[in-house]
């Protein structure tokens, strides 16, 4: 694949880091934190795994269906537990995620 064909999955991740990003920082500003730990924890691993392949995938990395299997599983996990509360930015967060999910594991096929 060219680094064109790549272009809808780099969009993805993108988006999606921007999302756990987003919920990550609202997440901590939240009223009740306790609650929130794991998807704040997984907000940051989602985000950086999806910034990590993003720039792996423009650097030509050997890695793709490696790193775009642990990407998936990390966006799935995420979207998980974002789906389990009822904010704003958790929902978007959730949706960012399982579209990445998606993508990444075209990656692996």
């Amino acid at each position: 694949m060219s680094h064109e064909q790549y272009h809808s999955i780099i969009e993805e991740l993108h988006e999606c880091m921007a999302a756990c990003n987003h919920c990550y920082d609202a997440c901590l500003k939240e009223e009740n934190m306790n609650m929130m730990a794991e998807c704040i924890r997984l907000d940051r691993e989602c985000a950086d795994i999806c910034a990590y392949l993003e720039q792996a995938i423009v650097r030509g990395t050997p890695f793709i269906s490696e790193l775009g299997q642990v990407c998936a599983t990390i966006c799935e996990r995420c979207g998980n537990e974002c789906q389990k509360h009822e904010n704003d930015h958790c929902k978007k967060c959730a949706e960012a995620c399982f579209k990445c999910a998606e993508a990444c594991q075209k990656l692996t096929a």
